[in-house]
């Protein structure tokens, strides 16, 4: 089955490029592209796309505040966000609104579809600086917080399996359980723990 991408970046050189390497590459399906926020809460919403690329610094209104607006009301998106820098703000400020990954413009052409189907199949792409900002942001002392003691131990062994890096196609088989069981994981886990992504997800466990 193709990946459904949409593309939202106000640069149309870059957006130009992202659309000839989505429409080049036969596992992807490009449904739509978009050169600014607002056109993008409007018309996303009707195509469903798989995966949403979304530039960070929009000329109407910020990336991640699009994100949070579209993962509220269609949280089966997964977007993975397009910047120019490594800032650890952007990059907090689009974790927290449910982004699932943050991968440089300049490494695009390398990376994109990988990143693509990696965020597609559940995983966050992040480069290695990047994941250690994220775990040093949110670190602290060892302790059981209350969230994590709502777990049940199957739901503690899935979270592992998620900050071990493991795709939730990946973790089916290695917990021996149906895909739909993954996600109904997904669900009470977010729920319990009070996060919208996989990376908080991850952080929260790991700092617990």
């Amino acid at each position: 089955m193709q990946i459904k991408v949409a593309i939202v970046d106000d640069d149309e050189g870059i957006r130009s490029g992202l659309s000839a390497l989505v429409k080049c590459t036969s596992s992807l399906m490009l449904v739509g592209e978009f050169a600014n926020g607002e056109t993008a809460l409007l018309k996303i919403p009707n195509l469903l796309p798989n995966v949403v690329l979304m530039d960070i610094n929009l000329p109407d209104i910020k990336g991640y505040e699009c994100v949070r607006e579209l993962k509220a009301t269609h949280p089966a998106m997964q977007f993975l966000m397009l910047t120019v820098y490594e800032d650890s703000d952007s990059l907090f400020n689009s974790l927290r609104a449910g982004a699932s990954g943050y991968l440089l413009k300049r490494k695009a052409n390398t990376g994109l579809t990988g990143a693509i189907r990696e965020v597609y199949e559940g995983g966050s792409p992040l480069t290695p600086q990047l994941a250690r900002r994220v775990v040093q942001f949110f670190s602290k002392p060892a302790g059981e917080s209350a969230p994590l003691a709502k777990l049940t131990p199957s739901e503690r062994a899935f979270l592992d399996q998620l900050a071990n890096g493991y795709a939730y196609k990946e973790i089916a088989d290695r917990m021996n359980i149906s895909i739909d069981t993954v996600r109904s994981y997904v669900r009470t886990v977010y729920d319990k723990l009070h996060v919208h992504s996989r990376t908080e997800a991850v952080v929260k466990y790991l700092r617990g």
